[in-house]
């Protein structure tokens, strides 16, 4: 057998790291449509419970370092996010940072809770409804994260569903129609459906359209947040996008 020639590639691409529950069906597929091809996306994934609950949650800051870990030892991740709105509510973003990088050198990490803050403030948003697909407990840790970083919830509704695997499966229908009602409840500057398991990309613009207030989404946001910290531009919905990648 003859070896071959071959060249290294000296300039490496833009490369993001993605941790995706175990449970998760939708993040990756939404992360894709909205991330440039000029950014390479990289997923490991994390142990995450069948029901979704405040010790559930908590449990998978141990294994975070483990599925930073996994990520290729080559890659270069400039960034990494962390896809569980309400792990990180309960773990808290600066515990989920510290986890991720013991696991993976990065420059950024981030989460939907972190990005949501960011995109709030950057749209200077201050006022908002959430919907949840989780049960009380679960939603109220959320709410009361928000409410510390001066993001007040004026309106609340939930599916009170505490099974992951069924919250991919809650209809698309179904979610627009709660967020308009929710939109409708009370004075908000935006409307956030929380959860990257919800299949929620192609509402936002006929939620916003027929509601006139903006809506924001943990995948949205957090893939906003991601290419903002590495200087990339990407394509996605609603009234976020519209006004660009913005620095801090």
């Amino acid at each position: 057998m003859t070896a071959q020639p071959y060249e290294l590639v000296l300039k490496r691409a833009c490369q993001i790291g993605l941790i995706v529950l175990q449970a998760d069906e939708t993040i990756e597929h939404d992360m894709r449509r909205m991330l440039p091809p000029s950014v390479e996306f990289l997923v490991s994934r994390v142990p995450s419970g069948t029901h979704v609950t405040l010790d559930t949650l908590s449990a998978m800051e141990v294994e975070l370092k483990r599925a930073a870990a996994l990520f290729p030892e080559a890659a270069v991740l400039r960034a990494v996010g962390y896809g569980c709105t309400s792990g990180s509510a309960q773990i808290g973003s600066g515990r989920v940072a510290e986890a991720v990088r013991a696991g993976k050198s990065t420059e950024e990490v981030s989460d939907p809770v972190t990005a949501l803050i960011r995109a709030c403030r950057a749209m200077q948003v201050t006022r908002i409804g959430l919907l949840s697909p989780y049960i009380q407990s679960v939603s109220r840790r959320l709410c009361d994260v928000l409410e510390e970083a001066g993001i007040g919830i004026v309106a609340f509704a939930s599916f009170e569903e505490s099974e992951e695997g069924r919250v991919a499966q809650i209809a698309p229908s179904s979610i627009k129609e709660a967020a308009i009602r929710l939109a409708g409840s009370a004075d908000m500057d935006a409307v956030f459906v929380s959860c990257t398991n919800l299949r929620t990309l192609d509402l936002i613009d006929t939620v916003e359209a027929e509601t006139g207030v903006p809506m924001m989404t943990s995948n949205q946001v957090l893939c906003w947040d991601l290419l903002r910290l590495v200087g990339a531009k990407g394509q996605g919905p609603g009234a976020l996008w519209r006004q660009g990648i913005t620095p801090d």
